[in-house]
Order: structure tokens, then C-alpha cells, then sequence
């Protein structure tokens, strides 16, 4: 079947969809299991279900353009695991107090994070950047701010996340030039893993009944977020325009609204609408400059 644009796009946005929907699972599976437990087992689901893909790839041949160094695999697989690990933490922190339709939008601010984290490392920023990083903070300040209380702690554990996210895009831009793509994601979901479990029975209860009782988010984070949402980018941006793919991904946040208002009954204010609005609309304006750019990689998002 010939993949043409518009399947393209669509792909994307069912990826879109997928991950916007993840916020909903990741707040459901925190009823039984600890962050750490949960991420853990995600993020192992989704790298053993990569790993029948990466066999795929070396036995079709489609890798043999891109040699790897194990050693470079190696530490390049610990640097973006470990900043995964700190930004997928925190998230999964910070839903526990905030909803999934709050999280999805801040969590959605890594793209104006990312050209502005850039700076230290002598990219370019453009005036869409900062029309789009004020927007978006106005947009925060409505979402999430409670007066001179300043930001609720759920949203600003997110928010840090979203920090972590864009630095994350930074890395994986860098070593996805010199390492396939797939196996940079196995070996990195897999440090994810390894540390999250590590924590998790260092500093909470894991225990099979826990597990049971949240196996349904985790397999949907799991499998659907990381493995299948993962693959559908990669397909769908092989033909879709850098633009346009950009802003299909955008709406993970409206599906993450859209799921938490299903799914979970979450409410929002006019206010926290409007904050959205201008978050979603900062979101964008970032995109249009990083489209011009040259960064090249997306997060392994939620």
C-alpha cells in the first residue's frame, strides 16, 4: 500500500491521539502503583516490544546505511535514558496532582523549551520563538496559577518535566545523526526502565496485585504510547511536511483535554480555556521557526 501524504498525516495524527490519551492511563495507573513502578513497567513493555521492529530492520537490510559503535550505543543510550528517566519522573509525579488535560497542554511546552534551551548550544532563536514563549506563559498563568500562590505543585512538576522533555529532543537530535534510530530507543528505554524499578523498590511497595490492578494503563502506556504511537511518527514523517507533522502532533494536548473530560469527567474554567488557547497558540508560533531550523528529532513523547 502506497503511503501517500494524507495517510501520513493521518498516522500522525492517531500517534497524536495515542499519546494525548496516555495522560488518562498514566492518571488511572497511579490508583494502584507508585510513579516509579509504573514507569518502570511501561517503559520495559516498550522496549521489548521494539525489539521485534529492530530484527526486522537488521534482517530486511534497511540499517546497513547506518553502521553503529556498540560503545557509542552504549553511552548514548545512558545520556538520553537518564534525561528521559528525570523528565518521565516528573511528569508521572506531577499527574498524580494535576489532570490529564492540564498536563497534556504544559507538557506540550517542551516545544517552546527546546529553541530556547538551544541558545547555550549556539542555535539561533527567532522572533516566533519568544512571541510564542510569552504567549504560552501567559496561557500557563491562566491555566495553573492560584494568585500569589503562584503555580499549583502538580503543573510545576510537569512544567520541570516539559524541561526535561526539550532537552531530551536536543539530545536525541544530536545522536540520532549517528545512531539508528530504533535500537537509540530500545537502549534507552531500557535505562528508563532499569532506573525506574531500581527507585521503585528502593521507595515504594511493588507488589503483583498493585500490578494487576493497573495493568490495563500500563499496557496501554506501554505498548500503545511508546511502541505503536513511536512507530506511527516514524512512518507518518516520512512523508508528511515538517510543518504540517508539527502541528498534527500539537493536538496530543486537546485529545489529552478531550480524554481526561470523557474518560475522567475532568472539568476546566473559561479561564483555564483561554489559557490553553494561548499555550496551544505559543505552541504553534515556536513551531513555525523550528520548522526553518534544523532540528530534526521529536521526544519519544509520553
Amino acid at each position: 500500500m502506497k503511503l501517500t501524504v494524507r495517510k501520513a498525516n493521518m498516522l500522525l495524527l492517531l500517534a497524536a491521539a495515542i499519546w494525548g490519551l496516555a495522560f488518562v492511563a498514566q492518571r488511572v495507573g497511579m490508583r494502584h502503583v507508585g510513579p516509579l513502578t509504573f514507569n518502570g513497567v511501561r517503559l520495559a513493555l516498550g522496549a521489548a516490544a521494539l525489539v521485534p521492529h529492530l530484527l526486522w530492520l537488521r534482517k530486511s537490510g534497511l540499517e546497513k546505511d547506518q553502521p553503529c559503535n556498540p560503545r557509542l550505543l552504549f553511552r548514548g543510550g545512558v545520556l538520553a535514558g537518564t534525561v528521559l528517566f528525570l523528565g518521565a519522573t516528573l511528569q508521572q509525579y506531577g499527574v498524580v496532582y494535576t489532570t490529564a488535560g492540564k498536563a497534556g497542554f504544559i507538557t506540550g511546552l517542551y516545544v517552546v523549551f527546546v529553541p530556547l534551551l538551544g541558545l547555550f548550544i549556539g542555535v539561533k532563536t527567532g522572533r516566533f520563538i519568544w512571541a510564542g514563549a510569552v504567549a504560552a506563559a501567559a496561557g500557563l498563568s491562566l491555566l495553573s496559577a492560584k494568585g500569589v500562590m503562584g503555580i499549583d505543585p502538580g503543573d510545576g512538576l510537569v512544567l520541570l518535566s516539559a524541561v526535561f522533555w526539550a532537552m531530551h529532543v536536543l539530545v536525541i537530535g544530536r545522536l540520532s545523526r549517528r545512531i539508528p534510530p530504533v535500537r537509540l530507543a530500545v537502549a534507552q528505554f531500557t535505562v528508563v526502565s532499569v532506573l525506574s524499578l531500581v527507585g521503585a523498590f528502593l521507595f515504594e511497595t511493588v507488589d503483583l496485585v498493585s500490578l494487576r490492578a493497573a495493568a490495563v494503563p500500563i499496557l496501554y502506556a506501554g505498548l500503545l504510547s511508546v511502541a505503536v504511537a513511536y512507530t506511527l511518527q516514524v512512518v507518518g514523517q516520512r512523508r508528511a511536511k515538517p510543518a504540517h507533522a508539527a502541528i498534527i502532533l500539537s493536538s496530543e494536548a486537546v485529545f489529552a483535554a478531550l480524554g481526561g473530560w470523557l474518560m475522567l469527567g475532568e472539568g476546566m474554567s473559561l479561564r483555564g480555556i483561554v489559557g490553553c488557547a494561548l499555550m496551544l497558540g505559543g505552541i504553534l508560533l515556536a513551531q513555525t521557526d523550528s520548522d526553518t531550523q534544523s532540528e530534526d528529532a521529536e521526544p519519544l513523547s509520553s
